[in-house]
């Protein structure tokens, strides 16, 4: 027999999409893994095509990138997500 989800397991089974597309009338969950690959493609592809131009030194990028870090995060490394923790 089917049973009901409770409120609490809908919120969170909603929660896992990043966003809701429409393309041509039709509906789409994107998850939020999907907006990080597609965000972690877009900046690859951007920072290759300043580099092959000549715009940016991929050293200097990295040198900016590991200081970022260190802003950011405490000891260089971001949090540990809860579910990590678990395992």
């Amino acid at each position: 027999m089917f049973r009901k989800k409770p409120k609490d397991e809908k919120k969170a089974e909603q929660s896992k999409s990043g966003l809701i597309m429409v393309k041509n009338g039709q509906k789409r969950e994107v998850s939020f893994e999907e907006l990080a690959l597609s965000n972690t493609l877009s900046l690859e592809a951007l920072v290759r095509v300043l580099s092959r131009n000549g715009n940016i030194d991929p050293g200097e990028l990295l040198k900016e990138m590991e200081k970022v870090k260190t802003e950011r995060f405490r000891d260089g490394m971001p949090p540990v997500p809860d579910d990590d923790l678990k395992h």
